[in-house]
């Protein structure tokens, strides 16, 4: 076990404790975590929504991967930021020693499935760009079903280790859910982590992305004169790589700072606590951003969710309209029929094609992503 001088400043390091206990992030914490878990949970859900209402995500493999990468995104948001939210504002871990162990391994589960994810998008869009004939038979939905099987598989085998890295250790009155493990392990841990979930996809995404860039700027004919699916792909390639230097930007400081502490000088102060802080809620915001990023980028995201939300409102309107004409059912029987089989016929049309008033005269055009 480590010496006591180590324990009590690691304990001052992941702890606010006494000394932070009415400082302004015992305010502005909740505040700013709260913001995180609605605009997260709002957004990614949406976006789930309108890829999984999409007939033809599944012949579409980018769609596969941004829909991989909001199902990581919507995991950590629900399974993580609440619980780490109560490490700012209460004197101690409260949820026991399964929750402590649960939620850093979903931590640094999801991490690993974004990074991942990430790297593989950006040599999907590669290939697609860059050898857009020779690629149809690499780039196919079984494919990308079999790598998004494969990032989920090495996502637990890197996280599985933080099941026992962290543990509940007794502190004054209360205890604090923090790493139990010696210092050398925790170097060799973290270390890798930073390695295999940060550096390496990191490496290989910037490597795809200046490769795919240079060819759209030099490879290709003029803007005025490029076909509709390559001014869609390269828009596509614009929305991921702004995704990825959102997630290298959000997570780069938390990744400094527990090395720092390990590696470095870490005073254990005012300025580093913010600091600290400042890591986590920017590591914990990249969740809640790319839906904002899909729906500034792409208009095909902006009318899914355009259509999203006028259907759910129109379900909410029929409800209401049902329950209003079933309370007068009695004197107003064949009304109250006919108004159900429209509500009815309205919803049906909702299910086929969100957002249109009216059923299509023919079929619908589908979301798609090139």
């Amino acid at each position: 076990m480590m010496e006591y001088e180590d324990f009590t400043s690691l304990a001052g390091y992941w702890n606010p404790s006494d000394s932070y206990q009415f400082s302004p992030a015992t305010v502005i914490v909740p505040v700013v975590f709260s913001l995180i878990f609605l605009l997260g949970t709002v957004g990614n859900s949406l976006v789930l929504a309108v890829l999984l209402r999409n007939r033809q995500m599944g012949h579409n493999t980018t769609n596969l991967f941004i829909l991989n990468l909001s199902l990581a995104d919507f995991f950590f948001i629900v399974f993580c930021v609440p619980f780490q939210a109560t490490i700012y504002c209460l004197e101690g871990w409260v949820f026991g020693s399964f929750i402590c162990k649960a939620v850093h391994f979903f931590i640094y589960l999801t991490m690993y499935a974004s990074s991942f994810t990430l790297a593989a998008v950006s040599v999907d869009r590669y290939l697609a760009i860059c050898y857009p004939l020779r690629s149809r038979e690499l780039r196919t939905p079984c494919n990308a079903v079999a790598a998004m099987s494969v990032i989920w598989g090495l996502s637990v085998v890197f996280a599985g280790p933080y099941l026992s890295y962290y543990d509940l250790i007794e502190w004054e009155a209360s205890y604090i859910c923090m790493p139990g493990w010696e210092e050398w392990r925790r170097k060799v841990m973290d270390t890798s982590t930073f390695a295999f979930g940060y550096v390496i996809p990191v490496l290989v995404i910037s490597l795809s992305y200046t490769r795919t860039i240079k060819y759209l700027w030099t490879a290709v004919e003029p803007l005025e004169d490029m076909s509709e699916s390559k001014k869609a792909k390269r828009k596509v390639t614009k929305m991921i790589i702004i995704v990825t230097i959102l997630f290298c930007l959000c997570w780069l400081p938390y990744h400094v700072v527990i090395l720092r502490y390990l590696y470095g000088d870490f005073p254990f102060n005012q300025a580093t606590y913010a600091f600290r802080l400042l890591s986590h809620c920017m590591a914990y915001a990249n969740s809640c951003l790319n839906p904002i990023v899909y729906a500034l980028v792409s208009k095909h995201f902006r009318k899914g969710f355009k259509k999203v939300f006028s259907c759910l409102l129109r379900k909410k309107h029929h409800n209401k309209v049902h329950v209003l004409h079933a309370a007068h059912a009695v004197p107003h029987f064949e009304a109250v029929s006919t108004e159900v089989s429209q509500m009815h016929g309205d919803n049906n049309r909702c299910e086929l094609n969100p957002g249109s008033p009216a059923a299509p005269s023919r079929p619908p055009k589908h979301f798609h992503i090139c």
